[in-house]
């Protein structure tokens, strides 16, 4: 797994499009799944974002990994939310998810992270002049962004992995797994960012 993101090339629409208006349509998506509460609409935008994966046309195993996590989530989480809550909520509080976490992967899958690094500090330039370095919030952006599709992966390979060990009813099966491997991707992520030369213009700002 590459530590800095889970970019599939291809040459899709989705794959050209640019990145900057790519993560605005991102960022209303979520808002707007998040606010509303109705049903059918949010029913709607899971479609959406399906047409999404299908115009994209990602590795079929990586969206296998992606709609693993959603089923587990959706039936821990739906059936959490049926016993305390009621039907109408359980549905709606699953569609959210599955929409937003479908969405945040689909971008992760079609968007390179330096291109997200680029759009924001493009956008951001012109507060350079008040000490922003846009380069840092475009990789932050980035990041955050291609978190959801990492640990999506690891989940799905983590519980994959209890599964075929005859533990895919223990808690503990799956969360120490998880969490080894979830700081073991932050330490190849600091690798990788340290090899970029992230951080180096602190260290020479400290030592100038």
């Amino acid at each position: 797994m590459n530590p800095l993101g889970l970019y599939a090339p291809g040459t899709s629409p989705l794959h050209r499009a640019p990145a900057g208006p790519k993560l605005l349509v991102l960022l209303v998506v979520v808002t707007l799944v998040v606010v509303r509460s109705d049903v059918g609409w949010l029913a709607g935008a899971c479609g959406l974002v399906a047409v999404g994966y299908a115009v994209a046309r990602p590795p079929w195993a990586r969206v296998w990994q992606v709609a693993r996590l959603l089923l587990v989530l959706a039936v821990f989480v739906g059936g959490l939310q049926l016993w305390l809550v009621g039907p109408q909520a359980a549905a709606v509080t699953v569609l959210s998810l599955v929409a937003a976490l479908a969405a945040a992967s689909l971008f992760t899958l079609t968007t390179r992270i330096d291109a997200v690094v680029a759009a924001v500090e493009r956008g951001l330039g012109p507060l350079r002049r008040f000490g922003v370095r846009p380069e840092r919030l475009g990789l932050l952006v980035g990041l955050t962004v291609q978190a959801v599709g990492t640990l999506a992966a690891i989940a799905a390979s983590v519980r994959e992995a209890a599964v075929a060990r005859g533990a895919g009813r223990s808690p503990t099966a799956f969360a120490v797994p998880f969490v080894v491997r979830t700081l073991r991707h932050a330490d190849e992520l600091g690798e990788a960012l340290a090899a970029r030369g992230v951080g180096d213009e602190d260290a020479d700002e400290r030592t100038g």
